[in-house]
Parts: structure tokens; C-alpha cells; sequence
């Protein structure tokens, strides 16, 4: 009896016990904190303070159909938007903020003011040591419903080679 109770005590996952510890708000406030730094930084041009804010292994999604690149690719599109002096300028109008009971992966998504008008982002974070890194982010344009049979007009000129192309795979 006392070999199987010890057995029930020591399987219990670590995520059950480490989960009560978590204090959600306080890592709520940091990721808004990361989020706003890392808008602010692209706004300033600065490179490595906004590329320093991804993890290794990130990805980063565009509006466009073709852009999805992973940190390397990405950092060698954006270098000469950046060396401009001025790269994109988001505001997040509103956020929502969600954790894994673990509290180590987060996801948020949020509505921006850009220059291509009112954007949302979104993406996947993860706690790597105190710190909350952005693991894959994805940037889209919004469409209002109202002018949507319009932008589809001026649209499928081309995207529909695109869908041709990843069609045939």
C-alpha cells in the first residue's frame, strides 16, 4: 500500500503544481509591456531591439500570400526598411491576451492602427528564462464585410496564380 501511494505521488505532473504559482496578471502586464516595446522598436528602426524580441526559431506571417519567412529570411527583408530610418509604426488598439496551464506558451491577439489602417496581429509566445519571447506572429489585414466583394474583385487578378501554384502540389 505504501509502495502505491508513493507511486500516485510521485507521477503527478510538475504543470498541476507549477500552474497555482503562476501569477497571470503579473505576466499579463509583461507580455503588454513586450508587445508595446516591440511595436515601439520597429517604429524607431531599431533592428536588433525589435529582432531581439523573436525567438530563434520564430516565424513571422505578412498580409501578403507569399510572406512567411522564418527569423533569417525575415531579418534579411526587413534590414533595408529598417536602414531607412523608419520601419512600421502599430499601436495596438486592443488586446487579448490567453495562457497554456503550464504558463509558459501565451497567445494574443490584438486589433492595431497602421498605416494600412486597422490591422490584427497575432501570434504564439513562449517564456524562455524571465523573459517572453515571440515565437510566430502573423500579421493581417482586416476587410470590412461591407467592401468585401469589392477587394475580392481586385484581388483574384492576383492571387489566383498563386492558388494555381499551391494547387498543383
Amino acid at each position: 500500500m505504501i509502495f502505491i501511494a508513493s507511486l500516485f505521488s510521485c507521477t503527478q505532473p510538475a504543470a498541476i503544481s507549477e500552474t497555482s504559482k503562476i501569477d497571470t496578471a503579473k505576466e499579463q502586464q509583461q507580455i503588454n509591456t513586450l508587445l508595446d516595446s516591440f511595436n515601439r522598436a520597429a517604429a524607431k528602426a531599431e533592428y536588433k531591439a525589435y529582432f531581439n524580441f523573436y525567438t530563434d526559431d520564430a516565424i513571422f506571417t505578412g498580409t501578403d500570400a507569399t510572406e512567411r519567412w522564418d527569423k533569417k529570411e525575415f531579418m534579411q527583408w526587413a534590414k533595408p526598411i529598417f536602414d531607412k530610418g523608419r520601419a512600421w509604426n502599430f499601436t495596438a488598439l486592443q488586446r487579448h491576451i490567453y495562457f497554456d496551464k503550464t504558463g509558459m506558451f501565451a497567445w494574443f491577439d490584438e486589433l492595431l492602427n497602421t498605416q494600412m489602417k486597422i490591422c490584427r496581429g497575432s501570434g504564439v509566445l513562449v517564456k524562455q528564462g524571465n523573459d517572453w519571447k515571440v515565437q510566430q506572429y502573423i500579421l493581417s489585414a482586416t476587410v470590412p464585410n461591407i467592401v468585401m466583394d469589392f477587394v475580392i474583385k481586385i484581388k483574384t487578378p492576383v492571387e489566383d496564380s498563386i492558388i494555381n501554384k499551391l494547387s498543383e502540389k
